[in-house]
């Protein structure tokens, strides 16, 4: 019993060490007041003016986890619904399930930690820009006399942005951590308003360009989650259809094929072998086949073999067999537009398949 009361008191005192380390490693801990201030304002999160910077810290503090970590704590009941079904997961009927079991659920599924998140807002300009357009990094670029080298492909815009963010912060007197205006300079009202239905944020009223920016700057991450989402599910949607397809053409080959196959690419093959033993071989070396491991890139060659496929399987997988190396080289010289084209018509064959 002695032992007890003495541990308990011991936790205490670790459990508050913690709270206390966390707190002065938090992210806001080291913001200006002026980002205080912002943060507060896009947040609706009132506060006396005027305040000492440790009073505005103590209340970014107390609403950070709400607004920052867990911001479906807001949801209406329908949109916690709609974000199990997003996530694939089943939801009965409203009536059947609380709002506080919903917000649990959710909670378990949602894009990332807390520790993720505080660790993101340290390091935004990895994130902020992969919400914007091409012609918004290039009007950020062009504004800041960032010189990007041509083709000015949207990677490179992303890179020169990304690399540059400090120094234009720097530039315009203002923090990188929570920015303030500076960073939307180059944005006209239109674009803030067509970012904010793109993401689906409604647009404030009435539309004051203060007012908009502070929308966009608010829901830059949950839109950034969201579209890494998005595009992980896209990737598992193509990767399924091109396994699929790939195996359909495997099938399709005769034996012969598949050792010549084999035979080039140095696969040894036992004496004996099986015609399905040999499909197995195959699907088993595909990615080596195709001269790289990522999944995507040997998707976007198959399709590139069969997207010009003249007479069915045989001569789709003939084009394979003689190249792919040319396949894989045009996909990874056409970047991100030419995996995108290559992962439309891959859903685009599988259906006609």
């Amino acid at each position: 019993m002695r032992i007890a009361n003495t541990l308990f008191p011991l936790a205490l005192v670790a459990n508050a060490a913690v709270a206390s380390s966390w707190f002065s490693n938090a992210v806001y801990n080291k913001w200006h007041e002026t980002e205080l201030e912002r943060w507060l304002s896009d947040h609706d999160v009132p506060y006396p003016t005027p305040t000492d910077r440790k009073d505005l810290e103590k209340l970014v503090q107390k609403n950070w986890h709400t607004y920052m970590v867990e911001p479906y704590q807001a949801w209406d009941t329908e949109k916690l619904t709609g974000y199990l079904k997003q996530k694939g997961l089943e939801t009965k009927e409203s009536a059947e399930e609380t709002r506080d079991s919903l917000i649990a659920r959710v909670r378990s599924a949602w894009y990332e930690s807390e520790d993720k998140a505080q660790q993101d807002w340290i390091n935004v300009n990895d994130w902020i820009f992969d919400t914007w357009t091409d012609n918004q990094l290039k009007a950020f670029c062009d504004r800041h006399r960032i010189p990007v080298p041509q083709p000015r492909k949207r990677d490179t815009l992303l890179k020169k942005a990304r690399e540059n963010y400090e120094a234009v912060a720097q530039k315009a007197g203002g923090a990188s951590t929570y920015p303030g205006n500076w960073l939307y300079e180059s944005w006209s009202e239109s674009d803030l308003k067509e970012w904010l239905d793109k993401h689906g944020f409604p647009v404030p009223q009435p539309t004051a360009r203060d007012k908009l920016i502070a929308s966009v700057r608010r829901n830059s991450r949950l839109a950034y989650l969201r579209m890494q989402e998005a595009a992980k599910t896209s990737k598992k949607a193509a990767q399924d259809a091109h396994t699929t397809l790939t195996d359909k053409l495997i099938d399709s080959w005769s034996e012969s094929q598949l050792k010549e196959l084999c035979d080039k690419n140095n696969i040894p093959i036992p004496q004996g072998t099986t015609l399905n033993q040999l499909r197995a071989v195959v699907r088993k070396h595909r990615a080596e086949i195709a001269g790289d491991t990522a999944a995507d890139t040997l998707g976007a060659a198959a399709t590139k073999a069969t997207g010009n496929a003249r007479t069915g399987y045989e001569r789709a997988w003939d084009r394979v067999v003689c190249g792919w190396e040319w396949a894989v080289g045009q996909v990874k010289a056409g970047g991100d537009a030419a995996c995108g084209r290559a992962e439309d018509a891959m859903g685009k064959r599988h259906k006609e398949l």
